[in-house]
């Protein structure tokens, strides 16, 4: 069963109408704000946990236990700060560019009520140095919402103070996780840091911090006002909620779309996309959840729910639901040695690790690609995603080493068939 359209969030996702503050409240942002706030802080956070958000990101963390982890009273005076997280770097993810363009004001207000119940002095959008014009909306639509009072001083009439700090960033893959971006905040240079502390305990400028998805705060008005039970009627358990997905490559229409959690691939698919690109029969594999995740071949993926719980069952993940379609004229081992390049590229290079293993991995990789290589290199290279994943400060060896162990997962035949077919004269001569 599809999401219908009275219970879509995200009502101007492709821009029909404007994304000024007079276009927002008629689309109902903004309607009584002051009586979400009057609810109460704890109030507010059970219902977020009630409602079974989980990030929208990619980790997929309870979003109501992390705004719970935030000291309730400051002992020490320190203020606490919400960062908002609307880097989207991740290849094939474009959902939260979406609604900063076109719904800026969802994502402010959002911010307000998240920062009210976690007792936020402000928030900061870390905004990706690419999305120059979403940037120039968002900048637009804050000030709009000052104008207007409805945040800054006593914020909606509610007499709580909240400022909202937009910041660019500069194009850094790494600022995505969430120590790396608060370090670029401070204005250092954006690498993870050793937890613990946690940000909860000491994050911006050694205050008590939460760093949360666009999406994720985005929502959180339209929860309190039409009440968890509604959120969490849609998808299964441990997988509740509405869900944008962003479908690229082979299919038909490549879309952002608001469906329910757990919506089967197919559906997914057929429905908003008019199928693959050459029919089902031409599916190679789908990367479900952005480019850090394994890619899952057709026959796998085709009934799958489109949920953490469903695309962990079948070794992968949801990710941000940038699902990137792969049909039968992908080139898998050169869309993979790409994704190496990129994780190459983007390490911050405090790890060894990662630092070393990632430029390691796309070297092998791009042999493999042109089979110029040996078979016995295909479980070298797996040996060492595997002393990559885990072996890191934050998650981007991880990323890295995912989709070459899907690649050798379930494409094995592949590789081994490129360097059956370049077998070079030396080898050739030791092994006689």
């Amino acid at each position: 069963m599809s999401l219908q359209d009275k219970d879509r969030i995200f009502t101007n996702v492709y821009g029909f109408q404007p994304w000024n503050l007079k276009a927002a409240q008629a689309r109902g942002d903004w309607d009584n704000t002051k009586a979400l706030m009057e609810r109460g802080q704890d109030a507010i956070i059970e219902e977020m946990k009630a409602s079974g958000l989980r990030g929208r990101g990619g980790a997929g963390f309870p979003t109501g236990m992390k705004w719970s982890f935030m000291p309730k009273q400051s002992k020490d005076g320190r203020p606490s700060f919400l960062v908002i997280n609307a880097d989207e770097s991740e290849p094939g993810s474009c959902k939260d560019r979406e609604i900063i363009r076109h719904d800026p004001h969802k994502l402010i207000e959002g911010a307000l009520v998240a920062g009210y119940a976690m007792r936020a002095r402000a928030a900061y959008i870390y905004i990706r140095g690419e999305y120059i014009r979403e940037a120039e909306t968002l900048f637009a639509a804050v000030q709009e919402a000052y104008d207007a009072g409805l945040v800054g001083k006593n914020a909606c009439g509610s007499g709580y103070d909240f400022d909202v700090f937009v910041h660019r960033g500069a194009g850094a893959y790494i600022c995505g996780e969430e120590t790396a971006m608060i370090e670029s905040l401070e204005g250092k240079k954006g690498q993870p840091r050793l937890k613990p502390p946690f940000p909860a305990g000491a994050g911006l400028y050694g205050c008590p911090t939460t760093v949360n998805n666009v999406e994720s705060i985005a929502v959180a008005p339209t929860i309190l006002r039409r009440g968890a039970s509604w959120f969490s009627s849609f998808g299964r358990d441990n997988n509740k909620g509405t869900k944008l997905f962003q479908i690229s490559g082979h299919v038909n229409r490549p879309c952002v779309v608001e469906e329910e959690m757990s919506i089967p691939f197919s559906e997914l698919i057929e429905k908003h996309c008019g199928g693959i690109r050459g029919g089902r029969d031409n599916l190679l594999a789908v990367i479900p959840g952005g480019s850090s995740v394994p890619l899952v071949p057709a026959s796998e993926i085709w009934d799958a729910p489109m949920d953490f719980d469903g695309l962990r069952a079948v070794g992968s993940g949801l990710g941000t639901a940038a699902v990137i379609v792969m049909d039968k004229s992908t080139d898998i081992v050169r869309a993979i040695a790409r994704l190496s390049y990129f994780y190459k590229h983007e390490s911050c290079g405090q790890c060894t690790p990662c630092r070393e293993g990632t430029g390691w991995m796309w070297r092998v990789m791009e042999r493999l690609r042109t089979g110029d290589a040996d078979v016995s290199e295909i479980d070298m290279l797996f040996n060492v995603t595997k002393q990559v994943e885990g072996h890191t400060i934050c998650a981007l060896g991880d990323a890295a080493a995912w989709p070459i162990q899907g690649l050798i997962k379930h494409f094995r035949p592949e590789i081994e068939r490129r360097i059956a077919e370049n077998v070079r004269p030396e080898l050739s001569e030791a092994a006689e």
